[in-house]
Formats: structure tokens, sequence, C-alpha cells
């Protein structure tokens, strides 16, 4: 137990573990950011373009009820203009996740080093030439 204590702690201590905790914050505000951009300034604009349409409050009435004062009240609804925003805003959110990891891929592109070009390939000594010429007339002479 105590050495499954000690891996936990070591996980949890890494950089990555709380670099990832802290993303997942930002994230949460930025889906609120997010949310509201898509209810409050391009949905309406997609509604009044389609004639008044509020897709925030299409639903399927599954079952409703008459209040004292004779409005109906829904107790029941699949709400699926809300699911429609969300849609939305899952896509606003991954083009922009797409575009800050396309931002930082370029960033790394630029930081690699350049690959060194290769070490030059000394000239042979006059005794290595003539270690190459004896081996060739050697390989040829065995071939005949």
């Amino acid at each position: 137990m105590k050495k499954f204590v000690g891996e936990f702690k070591e996980f949890i201590s890494r950089g990555n573990v709380v670099d990832m905790a802290i993303g997942v914050v930002v994230g949460g505000a930025f889906k609120g950011i997010v949310d509201s951009l898509v209810n409050d300034i391009i949905m309406p604009v997609v509604g009044w373009l389609l004639g008044g349409l509020d897709f925030s409050s299409y639903a399927v009435k599954l079952s409703e009820t008459i209040a004292e004062d004779g409005t109906p009240v829904i107790e029941s609804a699949i709400w699926y203009g809300k699911f429609i925003n969300s849609i939305i805003s899952f896509i606003i959110i991954a083009f922009c996740l797409f575009v800050v990891v396309k931002v930082i891929n370029n960033f790394r592109r630029k930081e690699e080093p350049a690959p060194e070009a290769p070490a030059p390939v000394p000239e042979p000594s006059a005794e290595e030439k003539l270690l190459s010429e004896i081996r060739d007339l050697l390989k040829e002479n065995s071939r005949v």
C-alpha cells in the first residue's frame, strides 16, 4: 500500500498533472465564453436570418400541465434546440483548439535546430589509395 501511495504522490507532483489541471480550469472558463458567444450572439443572428427562430426554445414536449393562472407548464421535454446550441459551441471550441495547436506546432518547427551537415570525409592518404588499388586489382584477378 505504501508503494501505491508513493507512486501516486510522485504522479500527482509531476509538472504535467499540474499543467493539465490548469488547462481544465482555463478550458472551463473558455467554455463559458464560447457558450455566451453562441447563445447571446451567434444563435440570435442565425434565428433572425431564419425568420425569428429561437433554437433554445425548441423542444419535444413529453408532458405538460396547466398552472392555476391558465398558462401551460412543461414538466418534461426533450430540448433539442439547446442540443443544437451545444453542437455549435463544441464546433467553435474544437476550431479554437485546432488553431492553438497549429500555432504551437509552428513555433516548435521554428525552434528545432537545423540538421547538422555531415562531417566532411577526409581525403585518403597516399598509402590508403595504394592499398585500395591493390585490393581492386586482387578482386579483378580473382574473377578471371
